[in-house]
C-alpha cells in the first residue's frame, strides 16, 4: 500500500495486530481478575495479592500495548487517509469506545485498591465478555471492508 509508511506499511500493520492481541489478552483476563478478587476480604493477604497482580497486569500489559496499539493504529490511518471509507469510521468508533471500556476497568481496579467493591462477582464475570464483541465487529469491518 502507497503513503508516507512506504514498505513499513505492512510492518506498521502486523506491529499493529501483535499490540491488539496483548492489549485484548489484557482486556480479558481483568475483569477475570476483578471476579476473583471480590471473592477474598478487604485487607486481608490475598486481597493485596489480587491488587499487585492487577496493577501490574495493567501497567506491564494492558496500558503500554493499548499505547503502541493507538500509536501505529493513527499511523495506519493517516498512511491510507480518513477517506478510505465508512468501515474505517465505524472501526475507530469502536475503539474508540474499547478505550473507554478499558478506562472504566481501570477506574475499577483503583476501586479495588482503595477497598472498594463498585460491583459484585457477577457483574465482572459478565463483561468480561465485552472485548469479545468488540473484536469480532471491529475484524469484520477491517477485512471485508464491506462500506
Amino acid at each position: 500500500m502507497e503513503g508516507y509508511l512506504g514498505e513499513f506499511y505492512l510492518w506498521t500493520k502486523a506491529l499493529h495486530i501483535v499490540f491488539v492481541i496483548f492489549w485484548m489478552a489484557g482486556m480479558f483476563m481483568l475483569p477475570r481478575y476483578l471476579a476473583y478478587h471480590c471473592q477474598c476480604e478487604v485487607g486481608s493477604e490475598e486481597d493485596q495479592k489480587w491488587i499487585e497482580r492487577e496493577r501490574r497486569l495493567m501497567r506491564i500489559i494492558i496500558n503500554p500495548a493499548m499505547t503502541i496499539t493507538w500509536i501505529l493504529g493513527i499511523m495506519l490511518v493517516f498512511n491510507i487517509g480518513f477517506s478510505a471509507g465508512g468501515w474505517l469510521h465505524a472501526k475507530l468508533l469502536l475503539v474508540f469506545l474499547l478505550s473507554g471500556f478499558h478506562g472504566m476497568l481501570s477506574k475499577h481496579r483503583k476501586a479495588f485498591e482503595r477497598g472498594e467493591r463498585p460491583k459484585d462477582e457477577r457483574y465482572y464475570r459478565r463483561i468480561n465478555e465485552v472485548p469479545a464483541l468488540f473484536i469480532f465487529a471491529i475484524v469484520l469491518l477491517v477485512v471485508p471492508k464491506a462500506f
